[in-house]
């Protein structure tokens, strides 16, 4: 939805500090509202979690990454690499929260189930649970026919906050495939090609405007939250943040 104008809009790891950047306000100015962001990457993005860095087959991983030509970074919230293109639609969701970690599989549970409605309401047999195989595996991604992945969510909780990420894979799967091969493989984790999905491949006429008109109104409806565009602050913070979020060329093995 938003597309970055300050400065930092071109950094190649600008969106994922940015949703690093939300959670520390939000949990830091102790906030109690939410902020939603929505938005289509302007790069190809393989993003790493943090356990993946720790590999020993974290730098082959990122080299298959630029080969590529996806740019590696490190992702706020948990879980294993993602790939997604331009054709993704990933939202950000943060809270300030007392206790944000009672109610860690009641968040799965919620925007697990609205991803599965919104897909439903757009044609596609859509399912909350893992596939096997799927990259970054988790009990409550959202598939498609109970064969292929199409978005996964992921958490991070800190002290006072929480942020909720989902990542749904529109289009280019068959970009994606040979990538994710490639990243699994270095990575030394399970993976099956056969699990990558794309919404385009369930439902060939769904446009990306579509599925995300519907997904901001699901929101809305839900938890009474809309996108909003960073603020200043959050930018500033970002910009602190990014260097977390790079990944450093590696040299080879």
């Amino acid at each position: 939805m938003d597309r970055p104008l300050h400065p930092l809009g071109r950094d190649e790891a600008i969106d994922v500090a940015l949703a690093h950047a939300l959670l520390r306000r939000a949990a830091g100015a102790g906030d109690h509202g939410s902020a939603l962001r929505v938005y289509r990457p302007h790069t190809r993005i393989a993003a790493f979690g943090r356990r993946d860095t720790l590999l020993p087959g974290f730098p082959a991983a990122v080299r298959a990454a630029r080969e590529a030509n996806f740019t590696p970074v490190v992702r706020a919230p948990g879980g294993r690499a993602v790939a997604y293109t331009e054709r993704a639609l990933v939202v950000d969701h943060v809270s300030a929260a007392d206790d944000a970690i009672a109610d860690i599989d009641g968040r799965f549970r919620t925007f697990g189930a609205l991803w599965a409605r919104v897909l439903r309401d757009e044609g596609i047999d859509a399912r909350v649970g893992a596939v096997p195989g799927e990259y970054c595996p988790g009990a409550y991604s959202v598939n498609g026919r109970g064969e292929v992945k199409l978005v996964g969510t992921a958490q991070r909780v800190v002290r006072g906050g929480w942020l909720f990420s989902a990542v749904a894979i529109f289009d280019d799967a068959d970009s994606l495939r040979p990538l994710l091969v490639q990243v699994y493989r270095a990575l030394g984790v399970p993976f099956s090609v056969r699990s990558v999905g794309s919404a385009t491949e369930e439902a060939p006429g769904l446009s990306l405007d579509r599925l995300e008109a519907a997904v901001i109104a699901a929101y809305h409806d839900e938890v009474g939250v809309i996108p909003s565009e960073p603020e200043d602050q959050v930018l500033s913070i970002a910009g602190e943040l990014l260097a977390d979020h790079r990944v450093v060329e590696s040299e080879p093995a």
